[in-house]
C-alpha cells in the first residue's frame, strides 16, 4: 500500500512514517516548515518529502491519505482530497487498526515529561530483552529513531491528549487502548482546543474507561487533577508515585545516583544522566510501568543507568569559546522552571542565559505569559524571541527587570546574547520549534 502523510514532520505523524515503511508500505509525505531532527530522520529512512500542500500532490495517486492533526480545513491539499471523495484517515485511527492491535500496549500520558518517559520505558523494556516497539514524541539517543516496529508484544507510545485531526476532536490517546498507563501530571495547557482544566480532566477521564482491569494505572499522587480523574470511575489497578505514602525518589547524590523508596523503605538505587526531581520521578514511573510487563525492579534500575536521554530534551548541542549551548523542548512555563532548575543542579554556580521562544499555540494565544516571570527566575539572564505573538514579551517579563530582554529579530537576538556571555556560561535555548537555527548561530560566533 502506498500512504501519503500530511504534516510528516511533526514528531508523531514522522513516528507514523517510520512504522508504516516498517511495515512494508510505500511511504511519502508532505510538510511545510521542515526542520530536523525529524526531517533528518526521514531522509535517511528514505521517505520522500515534497514541500508544502499543493493539491498537485494528489497526482502521486496514493491508496490513502494519513491526516496529521496540523491540518486544518482550507488546507488545498485536504481541500482536494475532501472533494474527490479520496480515501483519508486519522494517524491514530492509523495507528491504532494498523500496529497497535493485538499488542500490549504500555502509554505515557500527562502534560509534561511524556516523551522522556516514553523513552526510559522502552529502554527498559529493551535492556531487559523484550524488544518493544514505541513510538516516542521525540528521538531517543539509546535507539536513534522515534519510532520502531518489531514482532514483541510489547508497544510503548507517548499517549498524547492534543486533538486527533481536523475530524476527530477527541485526545490522541483514546484511540491506543493501552494496558499500562502512567499518568504523569495533569495541568492546563493548549488553550487553543481546550477551554479550561477541566475539559481536559474530560479527556483523560476517557483514557481511562478505556483501560482494562487487568491492566495498572501508575499515577501522580502528588495530582489533584489526576486524583479528580480517577474520582470519575475507574475500573483498574491504581499505583502511585512521587507521594510520601507511595513510590519515591530519593534526592541526588553529585553523581546523579538516588534511591528508589515505597512508603519510605529503600528498595534500590540507580542514576540517571537526566538531572532534576522531576526526571527522577519520571524514572519511578517507567520502573512501575515496566514492572507491570514483567521486567523486575532491579532490571529497571540497571537499565536506567545506562539511559542516555532524548534529543532536545537539555541535549548539549555543543561548546565554543568556554560557552555550552543546550537544546530543550520546553514551552510551557512549568516545564521552562523545571529545565531550568535541572541544570541548575548540574552546573552549580554558573550563569545560565535562558534563549527563549515562545512558539506553542498556547503560548501565542497569551494565555500563561503571566506566569513566564516566575518559570525564568531561576536564570542569570533572559533573552526571548517573540516576533509575531501578537504580545508584547518586553512587557510580559517587565517583572525580570534588567535581566531580561526581547527581540522580534533573530540575528539581533544573537549578538545580544554573544555580547553577555562569557566562559563559563550555559547557554540553554528553549523552543518546540526549530528556532531559525539559531543553535549553530550562537555556536558559530562564541567561536
Amino acid at each position: 500500500m502506498h500512504i501519503h502523510i500530511l504534516g510528516i514532520c511533526g514528531t508523531f505523524m514522522g513516528g507514523i512514517a517510520l512504522l508504516a515503511r516498517a511495515a512494508g508500505h510505500r511511504v511519502t509525505g508532505c510538510d511545510a516548515n521542515v526542520y530536523p531532527p525529524m526531517s533528518t530522520q526521514l531522509e535517511e529512512q528514505g521517505i520522500e518529502l515534497v514541500e508544502g500542500y499543493d493539491a498537485g500532490q494528489i497526482a502521486l495517486n496514493p491508496d490513502l491519505f494519513v491526516v496529521g492533526n496540523a491540518i486544518s480545513r482550507g488546507n488545498p491539499l485536504l481541500e482536494e482530497i475532501l472533494d474527490r471523495n479520496l480515501p483519508y484517515v486519522s494517524g491514530p485511527q492509523w495507528l491504532a487498526e494498523h500496529v497497535l492491535r493485538g499488542k500490549w500496549v504500555l502509554g505515557v500520558a500527562g502534560t509534561h515529561g511524556k516523551t522522556t518517559t516514553t523513552s526510559m520505558l522502552a529502554w527498559i523494556l529493551e535492556h531487559a530483552g523484550l524488544n518493544p516497539g514505541f513510538l516516542v514524541g521525540g528521538v531517543p539517543q539509546d535507539f536513534g529513531v522515534s519510532a520502531r516496529l518489531t514482532d514483541s508484544p510489547f508497544f510503548v507510545i507517548e499517549a498524547d491528549e492534543y486533538d486527533t485531526a481536523f475530524c476527530d476532536k477527541r485526545s490522541k490517546f483514546v484511540h491506543y487502548r493501552p494496558r499500562t498507563a502512567i499518568l504523569n501530571n495533569l495541568e492546563f495547557d493548549h488553550a487553543d482546543i481546550f477551554s479550561d482544566l477541566g475539559a481536559i480532566e474530560t479527556q483523560f477521564h476517557h483514557l481511562v474507561r478505556t483501560l482494562p482491569r487487568n491492566g495498572l494505572i501508575v499515577a501522580n499522587g502528588a495530582e489533584a487533577s489526576l486524583q479528580r480523574v480517577l474520582a470519575r470511575g475507574c475500573w483498574t489497578p491504581v499505583e502511585r508515585f512521587n507521594a510520601p505514602d507511595a513510590w519515591q525518589a530519593g534526592e541526588a547524590d553529585a553523581d546523579g545516583g538516588f534511591a528508589v523508596m515505597q512508603a519510605g523503605a529503600d528498595l534500590g538505587r540507580t542514576r540517571l544522566d537526566l538531572p532534576g526531581a522531576h526526571n527522577r520521578a519520571n524514572a519511578v514511573a517507567a520502573l512501575l510501568a515496566a514492572r507491570h510487563a514483567g521486567v523486575t525492579l532491579e532490571a529497571g534500575l540497571a537499565a536506567l543507568a545506562s539511559f542516555r536521554g532524548v534529543k532536545r530534551r537539555l541535549e548539549i548541542r555543543g561548546m565554543a569559546g568556554g560557552v555550552t549551548v543546550f537544546d530543550d523542548f520546553a514551552h510551557h512555563p512549568t516545564a521552562i522552571a523545571a529545565t531550568i532548575a535541572g541544570l541548575r543542579g548540574r552546573v552549580g554556580a554558573a550563569r545560565i542565559l535562558a534563549v527563549l521562544e515562545p512558539r506553542s499555540n498556547t503560548m501565542k494565544l497569551g494565555t500563561m505569559k503571566a506566569q513566564l516571570p516566575g518559570s525564568l527566575a531561576g536564570a542569570d539572564r533572559v533573552f526571548c524571541y517573540g516576533k509575531g505573538l501578537g504580545w508584547d514579551t518586553a512587557e510580559a517579563l517587565a517583572p525580570l527587570g534588567e535581566k531580561s530582554r526581547s527581540f522580534e529579530d533573530i540575528d539581533a537576538l544573537v549578538a545580544a546574547v554573544a555580547a553577555a556571555a562569557r566562559p563559563g556560561d550555559q547557554v540553554l535555548v528553549m523552543s518546540n520549534g526549530g528556532f531559525g537555527g539559531i543553535h549553530g548561530k550562537l555556536l558559530a560566533v562564541f567561536g
